[in-house]
């Protein structure tokens, strides 16, 4: 390889780890890194640790480092992500740190001279889950970021939108979309839904965090508001420990099955190929995954109305803004001609393939990299 061919060295910081077990940065994570490897780079996923860190691994070309995560509750988080950017301050051409959680410390890397990208997600600030002062600190950090990021990056360009128009004077801010894998529901197995006793095609499926800000309520609510249809199927941790979760469980019957998290991907896609509707209620994010696969799935969608999602959706899904309006959605569907829910599944997964394909994600981060490092001839 010739010292035109260097392989550029790219760290990913702000997960727990591949291979993904649990959200989506950890899917992120994984499908950029294996995509960079294969086009020549080297690249490290930084993943946490409860105990002393082991040593570095390897998964599918990708070297994995350990780094301790204490439990200190919400900041450990925090701690954790400083934890990786000292370690990954020097001996890297470019750091991408997934949140902006720790924006303080994303000096570390600069002062060494290595480039910094901060993935911004979405407004996380914005999120229930979190105390005033959180709140007032990752506020804080939001601005934070646009001052020590070499550049953001947006997986939604009402985001990018809007760090644009806040923070004119901050880093430049670059929008590239999550991906998704398509599947052709008609190949998916499935035997996972014998698990719960569903028939394919006759529940309806939410995938959320039980939190406000994702209006599982009002999607419990509006559900339970329209007579027809089989079970409505909560996938999520909707345990009890929030009053929040309690008002849901509250709800509980036949009609509303709370199945907890399900992290194994091929039951997921089960459980989104053979639903007969797909409902979103996911707000402060950009680009949301769990929307994403179920596109890819080629669910039915209703979704909350909001700019993040009617730039992924578009007019092939429904929205609603209350339970309500939920409802009639509901209604408005089930008496929709059988062609026209086909061509809406077809038209969402078709906006799936063009637009989220992983390959095509890839390659806009392979052009960026290269813009951000001058390396126009390094390998691809």
């Amino acid at each position: 390889m010739s010292a035109s061919q260097t392989r550029l060295r790219i760290a990913i910081l702000g997960t727990r780890g591949i291979p993904a077990r649990y959200g989506g940065f950890e899917t992120f994570a994984e499908q950029l890194s294996v995509r960079l490897v294969q086009r020549g780079f080297d690249v490290t996923v930084y993943a946490e640790s409860d105990g002393p860190p082991p040593p570095d691994a390897v998964y599918r070309g990708v070297r994995v480092r350990y780094r301790r995560r204490p439990r200190w509750g919400a900041a450990s988080v925090i701690a954790y992500d400083c934890a990786c950017l000292w370690d990954a301050r020097r001996g890297y051409d470019l750091v991408y740190m997934l949140g902006y959680g720790a924006a303080w410390a994303c000096w570390w890397p600069r002062l060494w001279g290595t480039p910094v990208w901060i993935n911004v997600d979405g407004l996380e600030w914005a999120r229930s889950k979190w105390s005033a002062p959180a709140r007032l600190y990752l506020r804080a950090m939001e601005w934070v970021a646009t001052r020590t990021a070499t550049r953001l990056i947006a997986d939604a360009e009402a985001i990018a939108r809007r760090f644009r128009q806040r923070y004119p004077r901050g880093a430049p801010c670059t929008t590239i979309a999550y991906g998704a894998d398509v599947v052709d529901p008609a190949t998916v197995d499935p035997a996972p839904l014998a698990a719960w006793g569903l028939t394919p095609g006759q529940y309806a499926l939410v995938v959320a965090r039980p939190e406000p800000e994702n209006h599982v309520l009002e999607i419990v609510e509006g559900y339970l508001q329209h007579p027809g249809g089989g079970p409505l199927v909560v996938v999520g941790d909707v345990s009890g420990a929030t009053a929040y979760q309690r008002r849901l469980l509250g709800l509980r019957s036949d009609r509303v099955r709370f199945i907890g998290a399900v992290y194994e991907p091929a039951t997921l896609t089960a459980l989104r190929a053979h639903a007969a509707v797909y409902l979103h209620g996911h707000s402060v994010g950009g680009t949301n995954p769990s929307l994403l696969e179920s596109m890819a799935c080629g669910s039915l969608v209703i979704a909350h109305d909001n700019p993040f999602n009617r730039e992924v959706a578009g007019e092939g899904a429904e929205y609603f803004d209350a339970a309500p309006a939920l409802a009639r959605a509901l209604a408005s569907l089930r008496h929709e001609a059988p062609d026209r829910l086909q061509q809406r599944r077809r038209w969402l997964q078709g906006v799936a393939r063009r637009r989220y394909d992983w390959d095509r994600i890839a390659q806009a981060y392979v052009h960026h990299i290269h813009r951000q490092l001058g390396h126009a001839n390094a390998v691809q």
